[in-house]
């Protein structure tokens, strides 16, 4: 528990989860591109892939996309544990702390969601 009664305190935990945000973004964009990059390999060359090329491609990038949607779940259920231990002057009145927490859950289930279609349309 915090005794600063502070509500900065607050912001800078929401300053983090945004951060982490961010990298759990970065993370399943890079996914996403490194997946696609098979695609793009083949469309250049005019020649199918290999299995092997293709099958590199599509687990690299579908690790990534789980990695990004693992941060961003962690990083919501971190910050939701900063907010438990917060008082309440240190949370202004009717600020919506959950915002950020469920924007972090859905950018975890699109990156689900995207590992599912790679991996079934492959």
């Amino acid at each position: 528990m915090s005794y600063l009664d502070d509500p900065r305190v607050l912001f800078a935990a929401e300053r983090t989860l945004l951060a982490w945000q961010r990298t759990a973004i970065a993370l399943m964009g890079f996914g996403f591109v490194v997946e696609r990059f098979g695609l793009f390999l083949r469309m250049v060359s005019g020649q199918p892939l290999s299995a092997s090329q293709r099958g590199f491609s599509l687990w690299l990038g579908v690790a990534l996309l789980l990695m990004g949607a693992a941060v961003a779940v962690l990083s919501a259920l971190q910050f939701r544990s900063v907010l438990r231990g917060l008082g309440e002057k240190e949370i202004p009145r009717g600020y919506w702390t959950q915002l950020g927490v469920w924007l972090n859950y859905l950018l975890a289930a699109v990156a689900l969601v995207l590992a599912v279609h790679f991996v079934t349309s492959a």
